[in-house]
């Protein structure tokens, strides 16, 4: 099954609502405008019920197909959050508000899934339903935890759930997916070293941070060369260094290191924490210096279902004629919650050559959003199938929307 025709009908409405999300943007759980404009849009498309507030400002619209005799709830989730940065280049649909930017293609990733919504509310072609879900903050916020804490899955029946995101450097409108491991868990870290300050022309009369900090910043970086399985993955990073002092002639009192940890397992995972620890108050207690490690967890690893990933991938081959196995990929994805609670598929879709993610020249592209809407309408049709004759008897409906 290709793209469908009728999402490239929609497409000059689907850029207009993509290019409004964009000019729009908002942070974390505060994507009010953004979900009171999704619920409005799912109205006007005619599903059977929307639903707001679910995890704070999250949204979900229900489907039902022409029949239910089986009793299969469907999810699909797009994430509405921007980025807190500022966008560097001058569009038509650039961002209006200042420091903050749809740098991620959480505006594209909801344009997908209303079209697909609109699709799905016209037809009805499918046996069972539906439910589209719009979350916020993705971006560091936990709104996948948030959502399921309020019920998500319980509170409207979902018993499989897919995503999707858009991968610069994949051929546009192309799929990547791969079972088991897909995101790596994202964790941050901080380590408080305190020495004793002092003049810097009598050192040794002072307890120096700074150099304390740096032993311990080159040492960690053994944690994955020389503590971690070889044929496991894992990263440590040092993202910030900062001392409380600002003066040519002054040995800082206290240093602060900042970073994170990603990793693909729980005993990576466990490992990783636990030499953070050791390492830093060894090297500190060494220097006569004392080092306090607060590692905060975040995102799980992100794990991929083998027969959703299977069937998703099957869809993306029915749509774009083949689906690539994707990377490992070590940044975190909050979709992760959801797939903890239920079986699921995440899938990238290319988003053609461009800036990366997270870049202030980033923009989602446009044109890949009829491949996009037509993987999530056929995964919903062929996930709950309607029988042959129901088929059969709405033919004639299902031409005027292909």
């Amino acid at each position: 099954m290709p793209i469908r025709n009728r999402f490239a009908d929609l497409l000059p409405e689907l850029i207009a609502w993509r290019h409004d999300f964009h000019a729009h943007p908002e942070l974390m759980f505060e994507t009010h405008r953004t979900a009171a404009r999704v619920a409005e849009l799912l109205r006007e498309f005619g599903v059977d019920e929307v639903v707001e507030g679910i995890g704070r400002t999250g949204v979900v619209g229900i489907i039902r197909g022409r029949r239910d005799s089986q009793g299969r709830v469907i999810g699909l989730r797009a994430d509405m959050d921007a980025l807190p940065i500022e966008e560097a280049v001058e569009r038509p649909h650039a961002s209006t508000v200042p420091g903050c930017m749809h740098a991620c293609g959480h505006d594209g990733h909801m344009t997908m899934l209303l079209g697909a919504a609109r699709y799905l509310a016209e037809t009805r072609n499918f046996d069972g339903t539906a439910i589209v879900v719009f979350q916020p903050a993705e971006e560091g916020g936990g709104g996948g935890r948030e959502m399921c804490a309020d019920g998500l899955m319980e509170r409207f029946g979902i018993q499989e759930i897919y995503g999707m995101h858009n991968w610069p450097g994949m051929q546009a409108g192309s799929f990547a997916i791969r079972p088991g491991p897909f995101f790596a868990a994202a964790d941050q870290f901080e380590i408080e070293v305190e020495g004793r300050g002092g003049h810097a022309a009598r050192p040794h009369e002072a307890i120096d941070t700074t150099l304390v900090a740096a032993h311990i910043v080159v040492a960690l970086q053994g944690i994955v060369s020389r503590n971690i399985d070889p044929t496991e993955q894992a990263v440590v990073s040092i993202t910030s260094f900062e001392t409380d002092g600002d003066a040519y002639n002054v040995i800082p009192q206290k240093a602060l290191l900042k970073g994170t940890v990603r990793s693909l397992d729980q005993t990576t995972r466990a490992i990783a924490q636990e030499r953070l620890g050791q390492i830093a108050r060894s090297i500190a207690q060494a220097f006569g210096a004392r080092a306090e490690l607060n590692y905060m967890p975040g995102y799980p690893v992100m794990v991929n279902a083998p027969e959703q990933t299977e069937f998703a991938a099957e869809v993306a081959r029915r749509v774009a004629g083949e689906c690539a196995e994707a990377p490992l990929i070590m940044a975190g994805e909050d979709f992760a919650y959801m797939l903890e609670e239920r079986p699921g598929a995440y899938i990238l879709v290319g988003n053609g050559s461009g800036p990366m993610l997270h870049h202030p020249e980033y923009d989602f592209n446009d044109e890949i959003m009829p491949a996009g809407c037509s993987f999530w309408a056929d995964l919903i049709e062929q996930r709950m199938p309607l029988s042959s004759l129901d088929s059969i008897c709405n033919v004639s409906g299902q031409g005027m929307s292909r």
